[in-house]
């Protein structure tokens, strides 16, 4: 008998507009649905007319449930997987049913769409390329501690998502481990109809959240951390040497003043005096 396909199924972040016609297929020609909560996604199927059994797999229950999937795949049933928002296996359900179904030799078809880490990093203004993608942070202990020091030393930008209840604490405490004027964008309530960015220094955005009390899920990007150094080089100088290694004129602006360690406005200012 031949084997299921596991299709990966991105369903929206909020904005129902946002799934695609090639994931409202495989949702309908599916035999089942692996769901992360079935009450949310039964709303979702329901929306859209889409009427096939249920069954629940998220972080609690993957143990007990990958088997059963595995069996009704092997037993040749195409099965969607589905979380409550997003793409699956991304910071949600779904790696180790992907492991389990690639090693059983199950083909594993991952559809393209929303991915609420790749939306925010889009629209934030911070360097795209190269970027480190932390997922959620540990709400307390050890694990915690050493992600949010790894992240405050991280060189790329980094992403990561956080519950607007501890928002407050974890950017408190990078504050208080990092450079004060390194740049911060939090995307809230990503497409939907609340969404915004808050952009500005660690400080600057602690303090907004801290007037503001943020409500909804939050993305939060950490522009990437560089060194300052000792250097004996006009700004214009310095900007020239790093357009000749590669960078475009706006990073090589935003390069020199943090390598001088001045606004980058001051620096923006005397290239363009100087022409």
């Amino acid at each position: 008998m031949t084997v299921g396909k596991l299709y990966l199924c991105p369903t929206p972040l909020g904005n129902l507009e946002d799934i695609t016609l090639r994931v409202l297929r495989i949702l309908k020609q599916a035999s089942r649905v692996a769901a992360e909560d079935t009450r949310h996604t039964r709303k979702l199927l329901s929306h859209f007319d889409i009427h096939v059994p249920l069954v629940s797999y998220h972080e609690h229950n993957k143990i007990k449930k990958t088997p059963y999937i595995l069996e009704r795949l092997l037993a040749g049933e195409d099965v969607a997987l589905v979380s409550d928002a997003g793409t699956p296996g991304i910071a949600d359900p779904g790696e180790e049913l992907v492991r389990e179904a690639i090693g059983n030799g199950i083909p594993v078809i991952a559809l393209p769409g929303p991915v609420a880490a790749v939306t925010a990093l889009s629209a934030s203004g911070l360097t795209s390329t190269p970027f480190a993608f932390y997922g959620f942070i540990p709400a307390r202990g050890k694990l915690r501690k050493g992600m949010l020091a790894d992240i405050e030393r991280e060189t790329k930008t980094t992403v990561f998502y956080e519950a607007p209840h501890r928002l407050l604490k974890t950017l408190s405490e990078l504050a208080g481990m990092s450079q004060k004027d390194r740049q911060v964008v939090v995307a809230r309530e990503l497409t939907k109809i609340h969404e915004e960015f808050i952009r500005g220094t660690l400080d600057v955005v602690l303090d907004h959240f801290t007037q503001n009390p943020p409500r909804g899920e939050c993305t939060v990007l950490l522009e990437k951390k560089v060194e300052k150094m000792e250097i004996n080089m006009s700004p214009e100088a310095l900007v020239d040497e790093l357009l000749a290694t590669g960078f475009d004129k706006r990073d090589a602006i935003r390069e020199a003043a943090r390598r001088l360690g001045v606004p980058r406005r001051d620096v923006y200012n005397v290239i363009h005096k100087k022409k």
